[in-house]
């Protein structure tokens, strides 16, 4: 199968084309059409010129063309999810609820398309201001260039797409080369949601030749980001004056105190599920546990316990929980990571080896704060659990990250649940939930080398749009 690039409602061939291999087993998927620096500027010239018919559609049809093709998603579900997991080896039952939230994702967009509202404002409150009023709208800014990753190949492009399109913009998607599919399947199901030719477009191919036209040209009035810090670093060095938002890495962390006692068992069931669900390959993988010591023997039992329980296998297979890496380099990095902290001194309490193209699950205690699965972010099935003697230590360590995208804190005390709330240095704070969550209509977003700017419909329409204040003087 030979899939092209997605300019101007339709597919188009290139001359030039890359296998995409299904990381679990190696097979080739398809043949996808590698975009030139030639065909990004193509695609940038098409949704220039759509903008000038996008920014004049309403917001009833702009929410009507995104509820349509929730509905539409909604129906292909299962066609959707085995795309997912064949291209980004997610095991089918993830698929499913990834091609769920993306539904939900639209459907908040088309509600949101509807309250992109300004507001009054009291002109006569200043001096010499008598006689007029003002208001504020938002206005769309153009063309947006969205750069996504591989381990949500649909819902992160939806929250892309979703907000940019209720706002009245246009795109042109690079997704990650390891998983075009998904993002080509949705520009095709947008077309057919009645979306305008142009306002979607979708070029697969090398990251550097790529990002680097949609940086350069002045035509593209944004870039909404979602990888790695050093990626980030470097695209928001090249930006210059354009809007960025930057979604970048994660070492989540997650502290339990010894008010837990009696409620393990559900602590624990989260816990796991946070640090290995899709092999850990999740921006907000729950990465570093701090347990109070006068519970941490009985957790770490529970823990390796329920670890214990996860399926290894084929991503289809409707037991299947772990499952093989995006691809062998990942899969020794993580290895050599483990190792290191092994030889450093760490105890490995359960797994830390090859499984297939994957890694058993892994769980390290005892780890240096120097050690890599502890200050970086290992985007693997690896989790520190670390004891800590009171929630002032638990607080110290979890800030002691280069990160702040998310953390969690399970407690029984309010006191010491607000405390945290308030003292984490990250962006979103879940008590007595892992930090493994996100639900796709609260403002998401990072601090520190994490990124900056807010995804979350509501809050990603606000900048990709301007504020334009319009005052009436009705007393000339």
């Amino acid at each position: 199968m030979k899939v092209g690039l997605y300019l101007d409602g339709k597919y188009v061939n290139t001359g030039k084309t890359y296998e995409l291999m299904n990381p679990y087993n190696a097979e080739v998927i398809a043949k996808i059409g590698e975009g030139t620096a030639n065909d990004m500027e193509q695609a940038i010239t098409i949704a220039h010129h759509a903008f000038q018919r996008m920014k004049r559609i309403t917001s009833l049809e702009r929410a009507d063309i995104l509820f349509k093709a929730a509905k539409l998603l909604q129906s292909r579900k299962e066609e959707f999810s085995k795309i997912i997991t064949v291209e980004a080896g997610k095991p089918i039952t993830a698929s499913r609820a990834e091609v769920d939230r993306s539904v939900q994702t639209l459907q908040f967009s088309g509600e949101e398309a509807k309250r992109n509202n300004g507001e009054y404002i009291s002109l006569d409150a200043a001096a010499g201001g008598a006689g007029r009023d003002a208001y504020t709208i938002f206005q769309p800014l153009g063309v947006i260039g969205a750069i996504t990753p591989f381990n949500f190949p649909l819902n992160l492009v939806v929250h892309k797409v979703g907000p940019a399109i209720a706002a009245g913009n246009t795109l042109v998607v690079k997704p990650a080369e390891k998983t075009p599919l998904s993002a080509l399947k949705l520009a095709e199901l947008f077309t057919e949601a009645g979306l305008p030719n142009g306002a979607l477009n979708v070029i697969p191919g090398d990251g550097r030749t790529l990002v680097k036209v949609l940086l350069e040209d002045e035509r593209v009035q944004k870039i909404s980001f979602t990888g790695s810090p050093a990626v980030g670093r470097q695209i928001k060095n090249q930006a210059g004056l354009k809007r960025m938002t930057l979604e970048l890495g994660s070492n989540s962390a997650l502290y339990v105190d010894e008010s837990m006692k009696d409620e393990l068992d559900v602590v624990v069931e989260k816990a796991v599920n946070g640090s290995f669900a899709y092999n850990g390959q999740v921006c907000i993988h729950t990465q570093r546990i701090y347990v109070h010591q006068a519970i941490e023997s009985k957790f770490l039992d529970a823990f390796i316990k329920e670890a214990k329980k996860l399926t290894f296998g084929d991503p289809f297979n409707e037991e299947t929980v772990i499952t093989g890496m995006i691809d062998r380099m990942s899969q020794q990095r993580v290895l050599a990571w483990i190792k290191e902290a092994v030889d450093g001194g760490a105890n490995l309490l359960f797994g830390g080896e090859a499984q297939g193209t994957g890694i058993a699950p892994t769980v390290l205690t005892n780890v240096a704060v120097t050690e890599k699965v502890v200050c970086e972010e290992v985007f693997g099935p690896v989790v520190v659990i670390n004891r800590v003697q009171s929630g002032e230590e638990a607080l110290e360590r979890m800030n002691d990250s280069q990160y702040g995208l998310n953390a969690g804190v399970f407690t029984n005390n309010l006191k010491q649940a607000l405390y945290f709330a308030h003292e984490l240095e990250v962006g979103q704070v879940l008590v007595n939930d892992v930090p493994t969550l996100r639900f796709d209509h609260m403002p998401y977003g990072g601090m520190k080398n994490s990124g900056y700017g807010h995804e979350g419909v509501k809050y990603a329409i606000r900048e990709m749009t301007r504020m334009k204040l319009i005052s009436l003087n009705y007393q000339l």
